[in-house]
């Protein structure tokens, strides 16, 4: 009797496993079937213009990824910030623009998101020479944990939601490392669907890189893409996601391969959108 009761939970326990992202697909499909809330739609206008932009069509799909973000995702005030419909919906807007086009979750692997009234101050660890271990303090405006958190000073989402035309979002550059980081550490490559697709993004993303680099290096202006970028793969594919949504057009008069790869990871051509 004891093994046919082991064996029974066995099964449930195979079934509940089974049956768990059909339950997890049918409620998201509720959640963003709700009626938008008026005060969202009216916070949109008023602090994220890069929502106008979008076609119809994606403005109603990123309110339906918005909703189950807010709904799955908390979004918790650090140093006395208090979280306000603002601050959410702000939010979850700019984190919910890399989804549109492709249909890979909604971070599954984020668990908060914790937001500073503004810039914030973490500790590194840092080799230095004769291989000294030691702790680097930096100031940052956002970082993204491959342990399932995003860090945000709000001030600075603030600044980078009313000034959709500038190329700097630190919610953008932080989502886009949360899908680098998606399976490991971020490196410049996220999730790509072949191994032709790899060595194309590989290919393209390196020369733009060196190219970025040597440019600096021999003293010249880094151009649109801010110097930031040649940092690490990393940091450099955070970057041009941000131009990629903000300055989509240039982007792709400037450096049409790179914009070509980044619409094909995204599955969104922003260039049509204006």
């Amino acid at each position: 009797m004891a093994l046919l009761i082991c064996f029974c939970l066995v099964l449930l326990a195979a079934a509940g496993i089974a049956l768990w992202p059909v339950w997890v697909r049918r409620r998201r499909e509720r959640v963003a079937s709700r009626p938008f809330p008026a005060a969202w739609r009216r916070l949109l206008r008023r602090h994220v213009p890069l929502v106008a932009r979008l076609p119809a069509r994606q403005q109603l799909r990123l309110k339906g990824l918005m909703q189950i973000f807010l709904a799955e995702k908390p979004i918790l005030g650090c140093r006395g910030l208090r979280v306000t419909d603002e601050v959410r919906v702000t939010i979850a807007a700019l984190a919910c623009l890399p989804l549109l086009g492709a249909a890979r979750g909604v971070y599954p692997e984020l668990r908060q998101v914790l937001v500073y009234p503004s810039a914030f101050v973490v500790d590194r660890p840092v080799t230095e020479s004769g291989g000294v271990l030691s702790d680097q303090r930096r100031v940052l405006a956002g970082e993204s944990w491959s342990q399932g958190q995003v860090l945000l000073a709000w001030d600075e989402v603030k600044r980078g939601a009313a000034t959709p035309g500038d190329g700097h979002n630190v919610v953008i550059h932080e989502f886009a490392h949360q899908l680098d980081q998606a399976g490991g550490p971020a490196n410049g490559a996220p999730a790509l669907p072949t191994a032709e697709a790899y060595r194309r993004w590989s290919t393209v993303m390196q020369n733009e890189f060196d190219a970025l680099r040597w440019r600096l290096t021999s003293g010249g202006e880094p151009g649109l893409i801010d110097a930031y970028a040649a940092t690490d793969p990393a940091e450099f594919f955070a970057v041009v996601s941000e131009l990629f949504f903000e300055r989509p057009v240039e982007l792709a008069a400037g450096h049409p391969e790179l914009y070509a790869e980044l619409s094909g990871y995204y599955r969104l051509d922003p260039a049509s959108w204006t």
